[in-house]
């Protein structure tokens, strides 16, 4: 078995842990990126559905309210590395890059690969060592330096970054690795939960409308009768449930049993809605009322789904409409009740809620407040943003944010690989 020595091992090859490797290195220093799948940046491949959301557009100060209460931490890595140096960086190598008018920020080419080879080449322009296939079994922390064991070899190491992800989509390597090595050095673990999540719902009434979408649909969440929370995004039907940007960014706080109501009529209050509704079935009693309802702006499939379930005819006029099939349609169309079963598990959801403690970080450098010359960067953290590019971007510059620290300390400390030449 090889007993190699480098200067920076860097455990994960997906974005940050590449992003910090190619920041880190220099002429003068050797660095190792070890992964344990056959090939790097499993899971960048498929984000955004293989087109890489990489990151949101506007200024930067904005993306903090994106990750909760956990914004504040990483605001100096946001601010040292923001959302424009990223844009300029790739294109800097060859990437460029276009943003919607949402702001979600994409390679022109729309490809996932095309950013990731972006990053492999500059691995190789810097002369950084990469090793696929080959799973890190343990990490000991020595006197002078870091042990690094895989299947197939010991390395030893001065400074360790940790960026083996979460535990979303495992099978890209994200399988919580991060969280047992953190652990086994004397680091706190936040419990994990499936996060940015579809909503598989009981007896899905909508199954066969799934690919409905609806844009900024007014959606409110109760539990054990009491409104927790109310929200406007983003909403697509699925065979077993929703999904759909807003679905995704509000499933951290929904739980089994939630009942999630929606509204189908647009930004109408259900008061303002109903009087409209009241006075047009009240003054076109022969016009069907599917035809009243084309009015709102409510596709027609759903239309006549929504008639179904409340026990009507789609053929039903208005002068045929009774007050209490004309409540129960307005409840449909309004606050329609779906029962959660259950949040997608991590075979589906796109991050991580959880992992090594934040107290436990330094969030100007990512260095371990615990054991010196340790980094955590990227999803192993106990982090989450929302959709639209900020995981992604929360990544790169948190790699990046270790990469400088790790370079300012190779003036203080004689690097270990010198000493062992």
């Amino acid at each position: 078995m090889t007993n190699e020595h480098y200067d920076v091992a860097v455990v994960g090859a997906g974005p940050a842990g590449l992003f910090c490797a190619i920041n880190t290195a220099t002429p003068d220093h050797r660095i190792l990126v070890l992964e344990k799948m056959n090939s790097p940046g499993r899971k960048l491949l498929i984000s955004g559905t293989g087109q890489c959301n990489i990151t949101h557009d506007g200024n930067i100060l904005n993306f903090l309210s994106h990750y909760g209460s956990n914004g504040k931490f990483l605001r100096p890595a946001l601010l040292s590395f923001s959302n424009r140096d990223l844009t300029a960086f790739f294109k800097d190598h060859g990437v460029a890059t276009e943003t919607e008018s949402g702001g979600k920020v994409f390679p022109v080419s729309r490809s996932s690969a095309d950013v990731l080879d972006g990053i492999i080449r500059e691995c190789g322009n810097q002369n950084v060592i990469l090793r696929c296939n080959e799973a890190v079994t343990r990490i000991n922390r020595q006197q002078k330096d870091f042990e690094i064991v895989t299947s197939q070899a010991t390395y030893h190491a001065k400074f360790v970054v940790i960026a083996t992800g979460g535990a979303s989509y495992p099978a890209t390597g994200s399988s919580g690795d991060g969280y047992r090595f953190a652990a086994g050095m004397g680091h706190t673990v936040r419990e994990i939960a499936p996060a940015l999540t579809p909503l598989y719902i009981k007896d899905f009434p909508f199954a066969d409308l799934a690919g409905m979408s609806f844009s900024a649909m007014h959606c409110s969440v109760w539990r054990k009768g009491k409104n927790v929370i109310a929200f406007r995004g983003d909403v697509l039907f699925t065979h077993k449930g929703l999904s759909g940007p807003g679905i995704l960014d509000m499933s951290r706080t929904i739980r089994s049993g939630d009942v999630i109501r929606l509204s189908f009529v647009g930004t109408l209050r259900q008061e303002e809605f109903a009087r409209g509704f009241v006075e047009q079935v009240k003054s076109n009693g022969s016009r069907q009322v599917k035809s009243v309802l084309s009015s709102y702006n409510i596709p027609q499939r759903l239309v006549g789904k929504v008639l179904d379930l409340a026990g009507t005819s789609p053929y039903l006029t208005c002068s045929h409409l009774s007050v209490p099939l004309r409540l129960r349609l307005i409840t449909h169309l309004t606050e329609f009740p779906l029962t959660v079963d259950t949040p997608g598990d991590f075979s589906v959801a796109m991050v991580t809620q959880g992992g090594v403690s934040l107290d436990e970080v330094n969030p100007k450098t990512m260095e371990s407040r615990k054991v010196k010359n340790l980094f955590f960067v990227g999803e192993v953290l106990d982090y989450d943003g929302d959709t639209g590019g900020y995981n992604l971007q929360a990544a790169f510059s948190t790699g990046m944010l270790a990469a400088r620290s790790i370079r300012k300390r190779y003036d203080q400390d004689t690097p270990l690989l010198h000493a062992n030449a």
